[in-house]
């Protein structure tokens, strides 16, 4: 087998998530009901143990990137997700509380497909994803969230959704259990 096929494995055999970053976002992932974490995890056991959702502030950056007055009202969903008994991620996703107020996204439980099939309920489907990501050392919350081994760093990833138009709908940050994952993006040339 060539380095980069399969599906990794860690130093503690435990098998590695393939974050396929081009697979998970296809509509035909969220638009069919799937969640984006089908592409990445398969038949395995993901559960989603924490979770809170509200309306708050956005702060100045989120602001900036949904194009938001400074201070206006979001819908924060942030959540834990554990996969084989094991913490692997953190997320917070930020949405204009206008746009998906007495939806579902403002509910624990958002639906088949998840946020991005809401969106698109609403009329307001993502048409277009931007992902950065970085590397660092995780902040001593995240390194107890995730419960990471000292020395341990983080992929820190964050991604906006925009709809068509180039209305962004969406601001998402991740912070990833490096040990956890490989980074996977296949797309033709």
């Amino acid at each position: 087998m060539r380095t980069g096929e399969g599906e990794g494995v860690q130093s503690d055999q435990r098998v590695s998530i393939r974050r396929r970053g081009v697979q998970r976002l296809a509509e035909e992932t969220w638009g069919s009901g799937r969640s984006i974490w089908s592409s990445d995890v398969g038949d395995r056991v993901l559960i989603v143990d924490r979770i809170e959702v509200g309306e708050r502030p956005a702060p100045q950056w989120v602001a900036e990137a949904l194009g938001l007055e400074p201070g206006a009202a979001v819908c924060v969903r942030s959540r834990r997700f554990v996969l084989d008994g094991k913490p692997v991620q953190l997320s917070t996703s930020y949405l204009p509380a206008e746009l998906v107020a007495g939806s579902a996204i403002t509910r624990a439980d958002s639906g088949p497909g998840g946020t991005y099939a809401r969106l698109a309920e609403l009329g307001h489907k993502p048409v277009r994803f931007r992902e950065e990501i970085r590397t660092r050392m995780p902040t001593a919350e995240e390194a107890e969230q995730l419960e990471l081994p000292s020395g341990t760093p983080v992929v820190h990833i964050c991604r906006t959704a925009c709809a068509g138009g180039g209305r962004a709908v969406e601001v998402c940050e991740m912070t990833l259990d490096s040990a956890s994952y490989v980074l996977e993006y296949e797309f033709d040339a």
